[in-house]
């Protein structure tokens, strides 16, 4: 055995790169039909689920229990007519979807499917490459898809996919910077931003005392670091737009975000790049947090579990839980609101993330000094107990700032307009509501004027048409407020 391959048995960077060209070009091959079956295995996985959270069957006509439903939809797409709006940058419209797939299939060159194996006489790693900044690389190249979104909206020529683009870029830079301040952890405790070195530093755990106590502390990060791992899963969720996040895809608001306009393989591209970025975060999770490969307890007992190939099966199945976590979320949780969503990012998820890498650095650095571990658990008892006041007091504010301000909750349908604590309703007896209400107005159609949010609160008038029963934006008048306790004359 070589010294660059036993360099790369001992998990450690310096033995990558060399490979011969013809097993790299393999490991890209399966990588990549790998991605494409995980993907279809994936919607029809998520089908399934979502049918039995709700009590219904699911595809069951295409293959064995409907498993080449997913592969019937994609020939569907395959021939479809392929329609270009006359309005649209034809160059871009085309690109866009392309760039979004190749970033999605490039952030998996650097996650380890497994340890060093044997393939055709040659001792190597189950994954790519490595490089000593791999977790930036993956954020690096996640951070130039959302290009193709962007530009896929702008591209389109239509008022909602340029807002699809617009909010998926304003979501994923709110989001990226709570993942990657989730990662400043695990480098920590690694010592390093290398995935093979992290997956190994996540090999044993070990013990330490605490109040005259010894006690045995778990090697995932995922137990060891929970609050970064709590935050990148909820920033993963946010930062592959699926529901409750799926803000730039709203259907009810944009009618189909940054991919309205587009059909046929350019929509099918979209759609499996969200399903591939669906399997990279989930495997920078397991990679980060939960051991990669490595086999879970108790099959870690077995002193083979960990060697050969059958560390694929753990890493696979561990992505397995990740998208069942997806789909459960989906199934169940409803969409936030947009204003939600971004002040949930930037002002819980950031400063919690922040707060958590001062209480690890300080771990840390009395560890290295040999400080009793009573102090630094008093420590960060003291830190978190600050953080948590710090929070309480700044909700404590806003919220007596609001009602000095006589400010509520944004105004939606059948909400009080008014804010008198009755639903407005218009002189045909249907709800009413305030377009404008907390600065985020729903676009207007052509021609449409929306009355203002001032105007509207002030007279508390409701738009009706001049003559008839129905609404309009041109004229006003005021509900007769003298009506019985029964209804609205």
């Amino acid at each position: 055995m070589s010294a660059a391959t036993t360099v790369l048995a001992g998990t450690t960077i310096e033995g990558f790169g060399v490979d011969p060209w013809w097993l790299v070009l393999i490991k890209v091959i399966v990588v990549a039909v790998f991605l494409i079956v995980f993907t279809v295995f994936s919607i029809w996985f998520e089908r399934k689920v979502v049918a039995r959270m709700q009590h219904r069957v699911g595809p069951n006509r295409h293959g064995p229990f409907g498993t080449l439903q997913s592969l019937a939809d994609g020939l569907k797409l395959q021939f479809k007519e392929d329609i270009t709006p006359k309005a649209a940058d034809r160059v871009v419209f085309i690109l866009a979807p392309m760039l979004t797939i190749f970033a999605a299939f490039l952030t998996f060159a650097v996650i380890p499917f497994g340890p060093s194996v044997s393939i055709f006489g040659h001792q190597t790693a189950l994954q790519i490459t490595d490089l000593p900044v791999a977790v930036l690389y993956v954020l690096a190249i996640a951070s130039i898809g959302i290009y193709g979104l962007v530009l896929g909206g702008w591209s389109s020529g239509s008022t909602y996919p340029l807002l699809g683009g617009i909010r998926s870029s304003a979501q994923m830079i709110s989001y990226e910077i709570a993942m990657g301040l989730a990662f400043v952890a695990v480098f920590m405790y690694a010592g390093s931003m290398s995935t093979s070195e992290i997956v190994a530093s996540q090999a044993s755990g070990g013990s330490t005392d605490l109040f005259g106590f010894t006690i045995w502390l778990p090697s995932w990060y995922a137990v060891l670091l929970l609050p970064s791992f709590i935050v990148y899963v909820i920033a993963m969720v946010g930062e592959t737009n699926r529901a409750p996040f799926d803000l730039p895809e709203a259907e009810g608001e944009l009618v189909g975000g940054f991919h309205t306009e587009y059909s046929s393989m350019k929509f099918a591209s979209f759609f499996l790049a969200e399903y591939i970025n669906m399997a990279t975060v989930s495997a920078l999770a397991t990679t980060l947090f939960l051991g990669g490969w490595r086999a879970p307890w108790p099959i870690s007992i077995w002193d083979g579990a960990n060697t050969g190939w059958w560390p694929i099966l753990w890493f696979v199945g561990k992505l397995v839980g990740f998208l069942f976590f997806f789909v459960w979320l989906r199934g169940t949780l409803p969409r936030l609101r947009y204003d939600q969503f971004m002040n949930f990012g930037w002002k819980v998820l950031i400063p919690v993330s922040l707060g958590w890498i001062v209480v690890v650095a300080a771990l840390r650095a009395m560890r290295n000094a040999a400080v009793d571990a009573q102090l630094y658990a008093f420590a960060a008892a003291a830190v978190f107990g600050a953080i948590f006041v710090a929070l309480w007091l700044y909700d404590s504010l806003q919220a007596r700032r609001a009602a000095a301000a006589g400010e509520g909750e944004p105004a939606h349908a059948g909400s009080d307009v008014g804010g008198d604590g009755t639903t407005v309703l218009g002189t045909d007896g249907s709800m009413d509501f305030d377009p404008f209400a907390g600065g985020y107005p729903v676009p207007p159609l052509p021609g449409q004027v929306l009355p203002s949010q001032v105007s509207t609160r002030a007279s508390g008038r409701v738009p009706v048409a001049a003559g008839s029963g129905s609404r309009t934006d041109a004229t006003f008048t005021t509900p007769d407020t003298t009506a019985s306790e029964g209804g609205t004359s």
